[in-house]
């Protein structure tokens, strides 16, 4: 599977591919409204304004399946990541990340940066995978890892 030519939905509806994305570092992430981690979206709108100019981005995918804590619908999640964390990072549509019915975007990146002890399922909302710009995945980050701390790792893909 080529990860640029895997069919994405934005949040407003609009299909679209990680080719939309290509050359660039990604942070995809799976995302909650309604999680002890929702304030991350702070930390990650930081790492995008302060990294976009340098060709990064942050993908942010809303996901139900953890204590329903994603209970919105795409507009109610828009509103929310708008009004309540001022995010401008590109926001898709809601996803499975586990499962027989997961996105095959998270299908793909958990088969190519496992988990602890080599596990493939996503734990908990806000899991991060750091995509460099040829579109290899580099390493998934646990919820717990603040955005902060991925700066470096962000850092290592970038030109000065």
């Amino acid at each position: 599977m080529i990860l640029q030519d895997i069919a994405l939905q934005t949040i407003d509806g609009t299909p679209q591919t990680l080719a939309d994305h290509s050359g660039k570092a990604l942070l995809i992430v799976n995302v909650a409204s309604k999680c002890g981690f929702t304030p991350q979206y702070t930390g990650l709108e930081e790492l995008y304004q302060r990294y976009k100019d340098r060709g990064f981005e942050v993908l942010g995918f809303p996901c139900d399946q953890f204590g329903h804590q994603e209970p919105g619908n795409e507009a109610e999640i828009a509103q929310f990541c708008s009004l309540t964390y001022d995010v401008t990072f590109p926001m898709f549509a809601k996803v499975n990340v586990n499962g027989a019915d997961a996105h095959p975007l998270f299908k793909h990146l958990k088969k190519t940066a496992p988990g602890l002890l080599g596990s493939e399922g996503v734990k908990w909302n806000f899991t991060k995978f750091l995509i460099d710009p040829s579109g290899k995945t580099v390493k998934r980050f646990a919820p717990t890892d603040t955005p902060a701390s991925l700066a470096k790792h962000i850092e290592a893909l970038l030109p000065a």
